[in-house]
């Protein structure tokens, strides 16, 4: 694999794994016990943890890439094990 196909993958794999961990580390202020600033809306965030939330990231997705590569390397799911109508 071609090393800018293997980062351009990585990136993708980085964002999915990016929605997959901001709802986890999202506090609103109702759940945090402060009170609300006004003109804030209820769902916003009380504190955003950027920092934890991109290393939850890179972690997530280096593990999804390090599988996804090591399936490509040895091949143990294809195209032709997923075609079920051939």
């Amino acid at each position: 694999m071609w090393w800018g196909s293997a980062l351009a993958i990585y990136f993708l794999f980085w964002f999915f794994a990016l929605f997959l961990v901001l709802p986890f580390s999202a506090r609103t202020s109702v759940e945090a016990g402060e009170a609300l600033i006004p003109g804030q809306a209820e769902s916003a965030p009380h504190h955003f943890p950027a920092l934890r939330i991109v290393l939850r990231t890179t972690a997530l997705a280096t593990a999804l890439f390090v599988l996804f590569y090591l399936n490509y390397v040895n091949g143990w799911v294809t195209a032709d094990m997923l075609d079920y109508w051939n």
